[in-house]
């Protein structure tokens, strides 16, 4: 992971949900879990994060931050969405005024199942998406690299 040198900054927006989700994220940065470990540091500035995790179902509200937290972090971005919640609108589904996971809203590059989603499989979806941030970072890189040659 040679972009990833650097530590990755992680940045956590809750829509709405029963906070479930929330806890175990939070669960993630104690020290049984210890993401930082993968050199990760939570950040409340998008335009500092490079990956973005969403617990929570996306109504009209939420929709609208979202869409502006996404849109303010810089490229290369990942998007994982954490939670029966986010990935599918989970119990709140039903509910007139949900549109259900949060990629009716933002591409998700990460699912992580789960009501609520284990830290485990939490952290293991944040390191998927620094590996999809890495292969992002050396495409970038690469075309950056492409020479055009005068005539």
């Amino acid at each position: 992971m040679s972009f990833l040198k650097r530590s990755p900054w992680i940045l956590h927006y809750a829509a709405t949900s029963c906070n479930g989700c929330d806890i175990e994220l939070l669960a993630c940065l104690t020290p049984i879990y210890d993401l930082e470990r993968f050199g990760i540091i939570n950040t409340g500035n998008p335009k500092h994060a490079d990956i973005l995790l969403v617990t929570g179902s996306v109504n009209e509200e939420s929709r609208r931050v979202l869409e502006n937290l996404y849109h303010q972090m810089p490229e290369p971005k990942a998007v994982v969405a954490i939670g029966a919640c986010a990935l599918s609108g989970g119990i709140f589904r039903p509910a007139y005024n949900v549109y259900g996971g949060i990629d009716q809203v933002i591409p998700v590059d990460v699912y992580v199942p789960g009501c609520a989603a284990r830290p485990e499989a939490i952290i293991d979806g944040v390191v998927q998406a620094l590996a999809l941030l890495d292969a992002r970072a050396k495409a970038h890189k690469r075309r950056g690299q492409v020479s055009i040659e005068s005539p």
